[in-house]
Formats: C-alpha cells, structure tokens, sequence
C-alpha cells in the first residue's frame, strides 16, 4: 500500500523524497553497524546507500534531458514551422503556443522542498519526542511494601517511620556517587514493615534495602527502648568487630563489623540446598532515634559479594541524607 502511494507522487517529489529516506536509514544503519560489529546491518546498510545512489543517479539523467533536449524533438519542431506558413494563405496566423510547463516544475520543486523540512523537521524533534533506548537499564523504584497493611504496632508507635518511606530516604540520585561507584543504577529497591524478631511483634521495625552491582545496602529503624550505651556492651558479647563508638549527626552512634550469612538453594536437584555457610563481612551504622537516646535506633548497613568495604565517611553520608528523614522520637 505504501509503495502504491509513493509510486502516484510526482518524480519530483517522489525522487528527493526516496533519496532522503535512504540516505538517513543508511547512514543510520551504518553506524549501528559498526559500532556493534553487526555484519548483518552492514549489509543492510550497503543496500540502502546503493539504492540512493540509483535514484541519485536517476534524478540527475532527469535534469540534464530538461536542460539539453533531444535533437528528434528539434527536427520535429523545425518541421512543424515549416508547414505553418501553408496555413497562413487561408487563414489568420495562429498566436504562438505557450510552452506548457513540464509537469508544474514550480510547484513540484516547492513540495519538495516542503518535503525535505518536514523530515528535517521529525529528524530533530523525534529525539526530544521518542522515549529513550530500551536498552538503558533503569533505577529500581520503590515499589514493595507501598500496599503493605501495617501490623497494630504501628499504630501503637509515635510517629513511625513505613519501609516505604525508607527505601525512598534511601534510594536518592546521588547514591552510586555516595558508594564511590557513580556509572552503577541500582538494580532492586524494596522495602517491608516488619516487627523485630523474638518480641511476638511487638516491636515495629520497618527495612528498605537497594541493591547495585558492587554495593548492596540495607537500612533499618528498631524502635525498642534500648539505647545506644546498651546496644554497644550486647555488641561485645556478640561476634560484632571492629565496635567503634562516634557522634553521627548529633546523635549516640556506634560502628561495627559483622558477617553475612551465604545460603544456597538448589531448585533443580529437589533439595533445600546446603547448609548456612558466612557471607562476606558487612559494616553497620547504628545511630539512636532521637538525641538524648531514649531508645530506639536506625542501622545502615553495606556489604557486597566481594567483601570489600567503603570507608566509614561513606556509612556518615548516607546516615546524613536518610535520618534526616526520620522523625525524631518524641518524649515520653
């Protein structure tokens, strides 16, 4: 149906029309081509710049027979003016004939022109206008936990803050740059309203956790009533390392050193998989929920596969932009 339409356009417009298609699609396709070192493409390219130089050439055979005719046409005009004057004895002499323009080559140059600026035009909005490449991986959202019924003791908790809301003080633009990673997305965002293990839900502890290629990073709000001081001397009866005690944004903080559990599950054979193996060392932040630590605290915590660590500051800046995001505890 398309070629039926193109094949009714005038040659003048049909002709530059074709050529600007095929000179953009081959160009295009080339570069693909080589920069993905596609040889397929390069083929595909090749015909559409041979096609182009077909109708190139066609349209030019076209300008020079307008601009030099033929010399059969000459011969049958001189011979047309020589029989003209046996009419002349009969009758008054006819006024000369208006040459009769070729196929309107005005107003068929006009429409090509036209043509050529509207695809020039769609060439330059078509960037601004299309959605980008499909192919560019795009930051995980904060989707999980958004619909999430809050367990009862939310409700209970002054001024709790949702795993969502975590996730979302978590997963900002500056991130990757934060982790000294800046061409990394991440890769999964979540986040879920839980209750603290072993106190039969009565405490609420929401989490958010986004994932990048090197850097894995997890975020947690307890709100028990253990205070800081309390939590650093469980810590020495732990198997927590490297315990370092600080001030974080004015806050009761304490760094420490810990390591992640490994479990493997294998699908294919029907087994669970093998045993809790140790994950790679993890580094948490746990900086108290209020400033005179009344209890309650928030844990940021980074690891990766590898078992390399960011410095400290890391821990601090990303402490910075998510506990000011967390309301501050109030008196009880």
């Amino acid at each position: 149906m398309l070629g039926f339409l193109i094949r009714l356009l005038p040659f003048w417009v049909r002709e530059p029309l074709l050529i600007a298609v095929g000179s953009v699609l081959g160009v295009r396709i080339m570069y693909l081509a080589v920069h993905d070192h596609d040889r397929v493409a390069a083929v595909l390219g090749v015909v559409f710049l041979v096609f182009t130089a077909v109708r190139i050439h066609a349209v030019v055979r076209a300008l020079r027979a307008r601009r030099n005719p033929s010399p059969a046409a000459s011969a049958d005009g001189a011979a047309v003016d020589a029989a003209a004057p046996a009419q002349v004895a009969t009758g008054p002499r006819p006024a000369p004939d208006t040459p009769e323009k070729d196929h309107n080559a005005w107003g068929q140059a006009v429409a090509a022109v036209a043509v050529f600026g509207a695809l020039g035009a769609a060439l330059w909005v078509a960037p601004h206008v299309m959605p980008s490449d499909v192919s560019t991986p795009q930051p995980a959202s904060c989707s999980g936990g958004a619909h999430e019924e809050l367990p009862k003791v939310y409700k209970q908790t002054p001024q709790p803050v949702t795993g969502e809301e975590l996730c979302k003080a978590l997963n900002q633009p500056d991130l990757a740059t934060l982790l000294g990673t800046p061409g990394e997305t991440a890769t999964t965002a979540s986040a879920t309203n839980n209750t603290a293990p072993l106190t039969d839900g009565k405490v609420a502890q929401p989490e958010a956790e986004v994932a990048f290629d090197t850097y894995s990073v997890n975020v947690s709000a307890t709100y028990n009533e253990l205070s800081i001081d309390q939590y650093v001397k469980l810590m020495k009866f732990g198997d927590e390392q490297d315990i370092k005690t600080l001030a974080a944004l004015g806050r009761p903080a304490v760094l420490s050193s810990a390591h992640t559990m490994k479990l493997e599950i294998n699908l294919g054979s029907g087994g669970s998989g093998g045993p809790v193996e140790q994950g790679p060392l993890a580094r948490t932040l746990s900086v108290a929920l209020d400033r005179n630590d009344r209890g309650g605290y928030c844990e940021i915590t980074v690891w990766s596969k590898s078992g390399a660590l960011p410095d400290d500051g890391v821990l601090l800046d990303i402490a910075g932009q998510v506990i000011a995001r967390i309301p501050e505890r109030p008196v009880r």
